[in-house]
């Protein structure tokens, strides 16, 4: 059974939200058992991950909290401590300037798609 006062525990509530929030499928009349059990196990999947990044978060604020006991005045090290571990997923400017490394280009063409990829990204953050 699990201990429902451990500080990382879901509350019910939230599990209630998840159960409403996860993703179902459409229906499409009848189906095989192996199909509604297929879609039953994606959707405790879901479930289990939103549950699991909530205790993970959780656990991340914690450690903030603790951190800012030795660090009083310079809440800094909670920003980096959350920067370190919830990293932002590269914008589509980033996956782009990526993707064409290695790639072989005039360097006429090379300077004006790295320009309008860096302008990309440089709307992508004013948008942040």
């Amino acid at each position: 059974m699990t201990d429902n006062n451990h500080p990382i525990t879901p509350p019910i509530e939230l599990l209630r939200r998840l159960r409403e929030e996860a993703p179902k499928c459409p229906d499409q009349g009848v189906i095989t058992l192996e199909e509604w059990v297929a879609r039953e196990v994606a959707r405790q999947e879901w479930i289990a991950t939103q549950a699991a990044r909530w205790g993970a978060d959780q656990e991340l604020e914690a450690c903030c909290e603790l951190a800012s006991q030795f660090n009083y005045d310079d809440y800094r090290y909670q920003d980096e401590l959350r920067a370190a571990r919830r990293p932002k997923p590269k914008s589509q400017a980033e996956k782009a300037l990526a993707s064409l490394d290695g790639v072989a280009l005039p360097e006429e063409a090379w300077q004006a798609v790295s320009a309008a990829l860096e302008r990309l990204r440089e709307l992508e953050k004013s948008n942040d």
